[in-house]
């Protein structure tokens, strides 16, 4: 299958610029990245795409078999690196994804050779000395409402995990993509997302990386953003002025211009 068809692969920017792949997290597509990429490609070359199972990928192309394990996605994002011939490439992964480029580095670093990982979290379940902001009773819940009523699930908690009362517009979006996935195929996703334990997974980085949280996340509590700094050896920590789980989308100039501070142009 045509990789490029396959993950509605996008490329924009300058042709000779440093690589940014960007990947979206659970219940999105490569739209997330549109208040970010404008900036971006000013200086890069950016790489979009979509998971199977989300936004305009093609879903023939999906197997519940693979995408029942992060390593499914990262098959995903190491088949799409080589589809371009990308080399020393910047992985920017959007919450579940920044465990995802976590893996793909670990088995490619001559493609990927740089993280940024953007309200990441390698485990949303509390565990003795650790706190990703979910008791298990929680996680349980949530996928049992997802798993019975998947639109009236999405439109109470989109809204919730984008955060900006102020700016129900915002929302409305996350809302609208969380309604555009498959059912089924989103039922699969979350489970993958929100029972994975990518702690150990951490110790594999050797590359460059960068850790972006907002100052308030629900999905992902500053705490969370403090383990992966110290898990991750020479990491860097950057909190934004945003709220919300979604700073791309918050605070797009603050996310691409951290990003461009992390990278460079050169």
């Amino acid at each position: 299958m045509d990789i490029r068809r396959r993950n509605n692969v996008t490329v924009t920017g300058r042709a000779d610029g440093p690589v940014l792949l960007l990947a979206h997290g659970f219940g999105c597509d490569q739209n997330m990245w549109r208040l970010v990429t404008p900036t971006l490609a000013e200086n890069y070359r950016v790489v979009l795409f979509d998971y199977v199972g989300s936004g305009r990928a093609n879903p023939s192309a999906w197997d519940e078999r693979r995408y029942s394990s992060l390593e499914g996605y990262a098959q995903d994002v190491l088949e799409v690196a080589e589809e371009l011939d990308l080399r020393d490439a910047t992985f920017v992964g959007h919450s579940v994804s920044a465990m995802v480029g976590v893996l793909a580095a670990a088995q490619v670093p001559e493609r990927i050779s740089r993280l940024v990982m953007v309200a990441p979290s390698p485990r949303y379940i509390d565990d003795d000395g650790y706190r990703g902001g979910f008791g298990a009773e929680d996680i349980d819940e949530l996928l049992e409402s997802l798993e019975s009523n998947y639109l009236g699930w999405s439109a109470a908690m989109a809204p919730v995990i984008m955060g900006n009362d102020d700016r129900p517009e915002l929302g409305r979006e996350l809302t609208a993509s969380f309604c555009a996935t498959d059912p089924d195929m989103a039922r699969v996703f979350a489970r993958t997302t929100f029972l994975s334990d990518s702690r150990e997974d951490l110790k594999t980085v050797t590359v460059p990386t960068l850790i972006l949280e907002s100052r308030q996340d629900m999905i992902a509590p500053r705490e969370v953003g403090a383990y992966v700094r110290d898990a991750i050896p020479g990491s860097r920590l950057v909190t934004l002025e945003a709220t919300g789980h979604c700073p791309q989308l918050s605070a797009p100039h603050a996310t691409a211009a951290a990003v461009v501070a992390f990278v460079g142009t050169a």
